[in-house]
């Protein structure tokens, strides 16, 4: 133990509760038919929002209520304590081109598991540098060879390096360095943070055995119909990851950027329409439930995310399985409420299951809120060429392959990163 630090989780930034006294919102029967993709510029009651101080104050936050309503679930209603203590530092990594710690974080009832976060740094910096977040399926220790970096003990899909009987083992050591390419983000100067998905919530359809349970019972997570689903929890993992980051001297924490592959591409997404002070979204390959449309025609539907992940999302998002028409949002809307910031979509040719097409679709019916607050939105009006980044505030790359993450993808966040975050101070 190198030292212990605790900050109050900030619920200004973290999604605010709808109190008691909110009006019961519509039943799926009395929600009205939208065939295409909703324009995020009109209430739900029918009216446009008339200018930037209905959208951000009105709007917005309708928006942040339906999607937890009808989708997500609710996010714990108060305001938690968050303890960081340092488990290991080696201020020369990667033969001392990087500083790395593991930091574990808690919160909760001390019952709560903990995050395991891995955090690199590059060695040689000028001023606060970056940082990329987001989560990792298979355990930090698999990201990098360091033997002082521990080996996750929560369940763990049997198809990860080294996993065997759902437990993560030192086999895993280091397997999977190239799907978060810290060395090479470090050396454009970026930091890196990232953790162990089932640290918040192990990947079990049928029974939660992470942090949810013990929220719950404490009174500090709604429960019912409408409670939060994994992807809500993972996402408020991270928020509570950012506690501490935008706590660290070597940090920016005004140039957050968070990343997440596949259903942790999903929660990238919704922890930055979130929390305010993520200043960057790179979700890769996210697909229905992320970046997806829901009322799309190509690869994964609702109805078979939600048979086949049920506990990803509420309850009520089942009511939708064959109605998606009915949902009083879809993924546009989404990502119209990270306005004005940046927001990167990527993709593989091969991955059709995670709808490439109805991706860009997605991020051209969220232009409009994007330049109605005064930001731009798309580079072009057409899906760039397989290998090309398409560098708009509303990014969009798709390369050759399957679904994955890979240094190639890598190579795009940098860029976009590189050209769209804030610059220092």
């Amino acid at each position: 133990m190198l030292n212990r630090r605790t900050f109050l989780a900030s619920m200004a930034c973290t999604p605010f509760a709808f109190a008691a006294e909110t009006p019961a919102l519509p039943d799926i029967t009395k929600l009205p038919s939208v065939v295409n993709l909703p324009d995020p510029l009109i209430f739900l009651d029918g009216t446009k929002v008339a200018d930037k101080a209905a959208w951000f104050h009105k709007r917005r936050p309708e928006l942040k209520q339906l999607f937890q309503h009808y989708m997500y679930g609710y996010y714990p209603t108060q305001t938690v304590a968050v303890t960081s203590k340092v488990l290991s530092h080696d201020p020369k990594a990667f033969a001392g081109k990087g500083i790395l710690k593991e930091i574990e974080i808690s919160f909760g009832p001390p019952s709560t598991p903990t995050i395991k976060m891995l955090l690199a740094i590059p060695a040689e910096r000028k001023e606060k540098v970056p940082v990329f977040i987001g989560m990792n399926f298979a355990g930090n220790h698999v990201l990098v060879d360091d033997t002082a970096i521990k080996i996750p003990t929560a369940w763990m899909y049997d198809r990860y390096p080294g996993v065997v009987n759902n437990q993560a083992s030192e086999k895993g050591r280091g397997m999977q360095k190239d799907t978060w390419n810290i060395e090479e983000t470090l050396a454009e100067g970026f930091a890196v943070a990232t953790f162990y998905a089932g640290d918040v919530d192990p990947d079990v359809k049928d029974k939660r055995m992470g942090i949810q349970p013990h929220l719950e019972k404490a009174g500090i997570a709604p429960t019912g119909k409408n409670a939060w689903g994994t992807v809500a929890a993972w996402s408020w993992g991270i928020m509570r990851a950012i506690d501490v980051l935008v706590n660290q001297p070597e940090l920016d924490p005004k140039r957050v950027i968070v990343v997440g592959h596949s259903r942790l591409g999903k929660t990238a997404l919704l922890t930055a329409a979130f929390d305010e002070r993520v200043a960057m979204a790179i979700p890769n390959q996210a697909g229905c439930g992320g970046t997806a449309p829901s009322r799309g025609k190509v690869g994964e539907s609702v109805q078979r995310i939600n048979t086949s992940f049920p506990h990803w999302f509420n309850d009520a998002f089942k009511e939708f399985n064959t109605q998606t028409d009915k949902l009083p949002f879809d993924q546009n809307c989404l990502v119209a409420l990270c306005a004005p910031r940046p927001v990167l979509f990527t993709n593989a040719v091969e991955d059709t299951w995670a709808n490439p097409e109805g991706q860009f679709d997605v991020l051209k019916a969220a232009e409009g809120t994007y330049k109605f607050v005064g930001a731009t939105g798309l580079a072009s009006p057409n899906m760039p060429e397989l290998g090309k980044l398409s560098d708009g505030t509303l990014g969009y790359f798709i390369r050759a392959g399957k679904h994955s993450m890979s240094p190639i993808d890598w190579q795009a966040y940098r860029a976009f990163a590189k050209k769209h975050l804030p610059k220092q101070g």
